[in-house]
């Protein structure tokens, strides 16, 4: 049985005899927007990703979960939530993205914050639950820093999801996790803050290096692995010579060191780890081993072994997919009045009301999980879901029918220039379903310029607007990425 281990002396069955745990499934996002770092003063090279102003940690952590649960991926006993810019302050953020997943009631929900090192300790967590169900591991961040500073030039938006558990069949399994704590002042940011402050560079090299060396340690240790036998690791760190130093002070070759995205998404907070580790799975063959380490207010370390099995669990896109897929001519003005850093005079219209609890619950599945529902009489689609068929008025005959991964096609748009919106114009299509359904909705990460009629799209989680403090979410389409 693959994946079985003795947990003291690796001989075979015995007392100790455990299924060791593994990542099932997995997935990545990088958002569609880049902001270039030479329109930042003192910027540096390459660019960074930015959330479009429809997205924020939870619609981000969506489109990860999405791809590591698309297909017939086992329903999780527990999501845990592992960000930094939580959309709420106080409010179970993992309860919207499980109500997006469309994921069982019976799911304990978890969320992870204050730290950028809340991802790889919530996969440490979720390996170490040893439950007969699996657990989802979503983690999204959106990284703002003050302007003029390092924080907005090297940071990142992206998410990533690994659905962890027991069994056969695994992608990866985990060899062994790691960890060093101490109280250290590296990043900060109190309540009343609006942006996260951090120390300087030397301070951290000598903090944060020992940190990781001794996290690597216990992990290598926990693996029964030497640091020769693994293929390549990932450091993150908010710091760009510390992945550096630490290679050299562990010993590790050059060529075992892995791309930390700098240059082409930008540090990405809780999730930058696990996007690292996802990249790395997108290429890894089996038999390779492979090491993540985070150093934030300490370090973490976790490896994992890629099984013959991981060519079956691959995610539709690669980190590098939704890295190449972008639009790269965003002004730096648009980026600071997306993260409502730059004042700008509000639309002369009416505020939209603020999204009601009842009706929200009424209308969950449709709202959240994008289902709609098909007649059984006349086969009629509904969208939205309805008791009584538009079509024939066949009453409670209806199959739910789930469209939140349905390819649809331009029938026909409109290009508004006069409808409010942060990222002018709006553009407006009625889409028709290969699976049947026709729905009119508004077309997200698109170029007015290069609409067409029978152009495909796929759907998208996004936030529509807030208002009083309540985040109204719902599904948009965009061109397939």
């Amino acid at each position: 049985m693959y994946g079985v281990d003795c947990t003291d002396c690796h001989c075979g069955p015995c007392d100790n005899y455990r299924i060791m745990p593994g990542i099932l499934r997995y997935g990545s996002y990088v958002p569609y927007c880049r902001l270039q770092r030479t329109r930042l003063e003192g910027g540096g090279r390459g660019e960074r990703a930015i959330a479009n102003f429809d997205e924020d940690a939870t619609s981000l952590a969506v489109e990860a979960g999405r791809e590591a649960m698309r297909g017939s991926a086992p329903a999780p006993a527990t999501l845990m939530f592992a960000s930094t810019s939580h959309a709420y302050a106080e409010k179970l953020n993992a309860a919207g993205v499980h109500a997006a997943l469309d994921l069982p009631p019976e799911t304990r929900l978890v969320d992870l914050s204050s730290s950028s090192g809340a991802g790889v300790a919530a996969l440490a967590l979720a390996s170490a639950i040893g439950t007969g169900r699996p657990s989802l591991v979503c983690c999204a961040d959106m990284v703002v820093g003050a302007p003029m500073g390092a924080r907005e030039a090297m940071g990142g938006d992206a998410a990533c999801a690994f659905l962890v558990g027991d069994g056969e069949g695994a992608a990866a399994r985990i060899l062994g996790s790691g960890s060093h704590a101490e109280e250290l002042l590296d990043v900060w940011r109190g309540p009343e803050q609006q942006f996260a402050r951090q120390w300087e560079e030397r301070f951290a090299q000598q903090r944060l290096v020992p940190a990781l060396a001794s996290a690597f340690e216990r992990c290598l240790a926990e693996s029964g692995i030497a640091p020769s036998d693994l293929k390549c690791v990932a450091v993150d760190s908010g710091h760009r010579k510390v992945g550096g130093l630490f290679a050299r002070a562990a010993g590790l070759r050059p060529d075992q060191l892995a791309d930390d995205l700098s240059g082409s998404v930008g540090r990405a907070g809780a999730a930058h780890a696990g996007l690292l580790l996802a990249g790395l799975l997108d290429s890894a063959e089996p038999g390779d081993n492979l090491a993540v380490l985070s150093a934030s207010d300490g370090a973490s370390a976790l490896i994992v072994q890629v099984t013959e099995h991981i060519g079956d669990h691959r995610p539709i896109h690669s980190v590098a997919d939704w890295i190449q897929s972008k639009r790269a001519d965003i002004a730096y003005e648009t980026y600071l009045k997306w993260r409502e850093i730059l004042p700008f005079e509000p639309p002369r219209r009416p505020d939209p009301p603020r999204p009601a609890a009842p009706p929200m619950r009424r209308s969950e599945r449709w709202k959240y999980a994008f289902v709609g529902s098909r007649c059984r009489t006349c086969g009629a689609v509904n969208l939205p879901p309805q008791v009584v068929c538009v079509q024939c008025g066949a009453v409670d005959s209806m199959d739910e029918v789930p469209y939140a991964d349905a390819t649809a096609r331009i029938a026909t748009y409109t290009v508004d220039h006069l409808a409010y919106s942060l990222q002018p114009p709006v553009v407006a299509a009625v889409i028709d379903y290969d699976q049947g359904g026709r729905f009119a909705c508004e077309l997200a990460d698109v170029d007015p310029k290069k609409v067409e009629i029978g152009q495909e799209l796929e759907m998208t989680f996004r936030r529509l607007y807030t208002s009083d403090g309540v985040r109204n979410y719902f599904w948009k389409a965009r061109p397939r990425r």
